[in-house]
């Protein structure tokens, strides 16, 4: 499936081990390449806004989203397109920046 930058899917992290987030979860995707995407888990879990590099999301109807949903960037992970199972929506540029930001600092990629 076709994803892009900034869209919010619906995927299936059950695998998952330890402290990774797992489930049936939203995600936002921030690149998609070579059938490889790149996503931020989302959670309504509000406690983890105590977590640094932690963003809170309104639900709108342009998102899709049915409650506030924190973006975990300290997250982030790799995946298979396969994985990705429906799209809800998009956040908005003013969100997409923010989460963006977080990453840079999260990841140390300052200019």
């Amino acid at each position: 499936m076709r994803s892009a930058r900034g869209e919010i899917w619906i995927i299936d992290l059950t695998d998952s081990r330890g402290h990774e987030q797992g489930g049936k979860r939203p995600v936002i995707v921030m690149a998609s390449v070579i059938g490889m995407n790149i996503v931020i888990p989302l959670t309504t879990q509000i406690k983890v806004l105590n977590y640094p590099h932690t963003y809170l999301i309104e639900p709108t109807s342009s998102n899709g989203l049915s409650a506030p949903s924190i973006a975990m960037t300290f997250q982030i992970v790799a995946i298979d397109e396969k994985r990705l199972e429906k799209t809800i929506g998009k956040i908005s540029h003013a969100d997409n920046e923010i989460v963006k930001a977080l990453l840079i600092d999260l990841l140390g990629l300052y200019k």
